[in-house]
């Protein structure tokens, strides 16, 4: 900062100086030399003499026109107009420089016309001291007397625009003013000499040769000029190319120097990198070896490497020679939570903090790997008993969860953990892994957290394994059916319609429970094309069946619809596709929905339970009393009536015990309009008491069990009353035949 500081100060005072001679030079200038020769000089030296140029090939040396007219108009014009020529001549040369690219620093354009300006002045002031000194005589224009006075003028010119220019270039450059004087000084002094020479030779033919000797010499000064020029292009040309070669042939040797030094180096280092190759690939080896067989997020042995760890343990208990020993298998609570709503930056910091949480609680002898995902295993060495094991699991299971915090997130995790004993039995660690898997896949259905393997654990997940493979070629062989089990006017006992119940009769297995396959439709998805299915099986049926209605509005079928489906507005359009096919009438279609389903998304559940209910089909909550409905939506969800769960109507007593809450879910269902059905009923104490509850409809064993089409159709022919106790206007033969029908009824 300093330094530059300096440079710019001196720039400025030099500009200013030169302001202050050539201020001088304009106020004390003789009026009478304001002519047109002195225009046309000024004009020479500001448009024309900046071109003229000429750089001596090879050399810092140039020929400057310029200079010359400084000197031409000392001897013309005096010391005052060649202080004002001299700044106008710089002034020009900076400008043209700058317009073909030349870029100046600051204030050095100022710093070269007051340099200029300041030289021009000292220079006349030498000029008018050595006139003291030295004699002229009367004849000014004299050859030696020209001489002189040019001398004097190029000598003392030089001396100060060189020192004026050393001291610049030594601030600049932080070298001495003498070498900066001699890099730079002496190529101006040729600029200064030669140019005195051509002004005087200029002042000669102006002052003693007629007009047609200067027109002559002029021209022959353009032809020496442009000839010159073009000598020195060619030379310069000739010169470049000389040198271009010569450099050419210098890279080449040196490229080929080099190509020679690395060769020499390449076969110096072969030997060197040979045993380079020979430790990296060693240890590549190791670090491929390390990572074929760690996690490379949470560096633990991963699913190969706990292979390897556990056949070991097997192979050694079928020597008998460990103790007993445990696989506990683990996967994390709420990780595709964290994932989802936190990102997988997150879930991966979320990962390594576990991981080490395990490490630490384990024992020296315990073996943690990561299988993959969120999933775990932990080799439990030399335990003494199931207990033990069990007791490291819950302290693992309470540790895992315990909070804590990354990137400002309280992060809220748990573990299931599913444990088998490593016995001699087993094979291959893919086997012991399996189990424990089984047993931890029961933990966390069962929301315990920790879970032992036995052998019924594996039979039962085989067997649900089995029916998830068969499930999805059900409808293809034709195992599902549909029994129907009837609706009843709990008032007058006549039939109002049907619940369509779905059946699967495999053709292997045999008769499988709706309890069983019914869960892992709706875990697989299988759910949706199933229920597809049974809309159109049921609309067809009961479009059959409408004829024999004795209902004043027909007949109506239930169909169950699970939250999966519900979920989706594609449900509509396969409501849609079933009525339209079968032209059963919407009326005729009820569609039940559990409440657990209904309040899961109450929102969304508005819309498309609002959408089916413009098609005009019937709609009805099921299982009520057992999801814990928001009575806030509940007024808000369009349902035409309301299903009891059968445990409520089970727990009431032969004398009606226990029956205030069917009383309060009949009376909620009255103010909110809808019709009650109660489900379940089984005896005629219950049948009695809903009755007297004012519940509207029922169904269950004591009315009539599900039963497949045909064997509903043919007591559809029979039956018009369906409860079990006739009307009192009916006479005793009209019992008995009822009694008849509800024998068949239950077979």
């Amino acid at each position: 900062m300093t330094r530059e500081f300096t440079n710019n100060f001196y720039k400025l005072s030099i500009a200013l100086l030169g302001g202050v001679c050539l201020l001088a030079a304009s106020l004390h200038l003789d009026p009478a030399v304001i002519s047109w020769k002195f225009g046309i000089l000024f004009l020479f030296t500001v448009l024309i003499a900046p071109r003229l140029s000429l750089t001596l090939p090879r050399s810092k040396f140039i020929l400057n026109f310029s200079d010359s007219m400084v000197f031409l108009t000392f001897l013309l014009f005096g010391g005052e107009a060649a202080i004002l020529i001299a700044a106008a001549e710089m002034l020009a040369n900076c400008l043209y420089f700058k317009f073909r690219g030349v870029e100046f620093a600051r204030f050095t354009l100022a710093f070269n016309v007051g340099t200029m300006a300041l030289a021009t002045g000292i220079t006349y002031f030498v000029w008018n001291v050595a006139k003291l000194f030295i004699k002229f005589g009367p004849d000014s224009a004299a050859t030696t007397q020209i001489i002189t006075k040019l001398a004097i003028l190029a000598f003392s010119q030089f001396v100060f625009s060189s020192l004026f220019a050393s001291v610049y270039y030594s601030l600049k450059n932080r070298v001495s003013p003498w070498q900066a004087w001699k890099k730079e000084g002496f190529s101006i002094s040729v600029t200064h000499f030669a140019g005195a020479g051509l002004a005087g030779i200029v002042f000669k033919l102006l002052n003693y040769a007629d007009t047609y000797s200067i027109v002559i010499s002029l021209i022959a000064s353009i032809v020496i000029y442009y000839n010159y020029r073009q000598i020195i292009s060619e030379m310069t040309t000739s010169i470049e190319q000389a040198e271009q070669a010569e450099r050419d042939k210098t890279e080449a040797e040196r490229e080929k120097r080099i190509e020679i030094e690395k060769y020499a180096d390449e076969l110096a280092l072969s030997l060197k990198k040979e045993a380079d190759t020979g430790n990296a690939l060693r240890k590549s080896q190791r670090a491929f070896q390390h990572a074929a067989l760690h996690d490379s997020l949470t560096k633990l042995p991963n699913r190969a490497y706990f292979g390897e760890l556990v056949r070991e343990l097997i192979a050694e208990a079928k020597k008998g020679e460990n103790p007993k020993s445990y696989i506990l298998f683990l996967d994390l609570v709420r990780f595709k939570t964290i994932n989802d709503s936190l990102g997988h930056t997150i879930g991966d910091k979320v990962l390594m903090v576990v991981s080490k949480r395990f490490s630490r609680m384990l024992r020296a002898t315990d073996r943690v790997a990561r299988l993959g995902g969120d999933e775990f295993a932990i080799i439990l060495r030399g335990l003494s008993s199931d207990d033990k094991a069990e007791k490291v699991a819950w302290k693992i299971h309470q540790k895992i969860a315990q909070p804590f915090s990354l990137s400002k997130n309280r992060i809220y995790t748990g573990v299931n953990i599913g444990i088998a004993p490593l016995a001699a039995d087993y094979e291959t660690p893919e086997e012991i892994l399996r189990d424990a898997d089984i047993a931890m896949h029961d933990a966390k259905v069962k929301g315990s957290g920790v879970a032992f393997f036995n052998r019924e654990l594996r039979e039962k997940f085989i067997a649900q394994a089995t029916l998830e493979a068969e499930l999805p070629f059900a409808i293809e062989r034709r195992e599902l059916s549909m029994h129907y089990q009837p609706l009843v006017s709990l008032r007058d006992g006549s039939l109002v319609g049907f619940e369509a119940l779905l059946r699967w009769n495999h053709h292997r297995l045999g008769f499988i429970s709706p309890a069983e396959f019914i869960p892992i439709a709706e875990n697989t998805g299988q759910i949706i094309p199933i229920t597809k299915w049974i809309l159109g099986e049921t609309c067809q049926q009961l479009e059959k069946w409408q004829k024999f209605a004795a209902h004043p509005d027909g007949l109506v079928v239930s169909v169950n619809i699970s939250g999966k489906h519900l979920s989706t507005f594609g449900l509509v359009e396969d409501v849609k596709k079933a009525l339209k096919k079968s032209g059963l009438p919407p009326s005729a279609l009820k569609l039940e929905i559990t409440e657990s389903a209904a309040m899961e998304n109450a929102v969304q559940t508005i819309q498309i339970l609002t959408s089916l209910k413009e098609l005009g089909v019937q709609l009805s909550i099921d299982d009520f009393g057992t999801g814990y409905s928001s009575l806030s939506y509940l007024h808000r969800l369009p349902f035409d009536t309301l299903k009891i769960d059968r445990s409520f109507v089970n727990s009431v007593g032969e004398n009606g015990e226990d029956s205030e809450i069917l009383q309060t879910i009949i009376s909620l269902a009255k103010n909110l309009r809808m019709g009650v059905i109660a489900e379940g009923i089984e005896t005629e104490s219950q049948l009695g008491i809903l009755k007297n509850l004012g519940c509207d409809y029922g169904q269950g064993y004591l009315m009539s069990r599900p039963l497949p089409k045909d064997p509903m159709e043919e007591l559809l022919h029979k039956k018009t009353y369906w409860l079990p106790a006739p009307p009192e206007d009916e006479n005793n033969d009209g019992r008995e035949s009822r009694r008849r029908d509800k024998t068949a009824a239950l077979v």
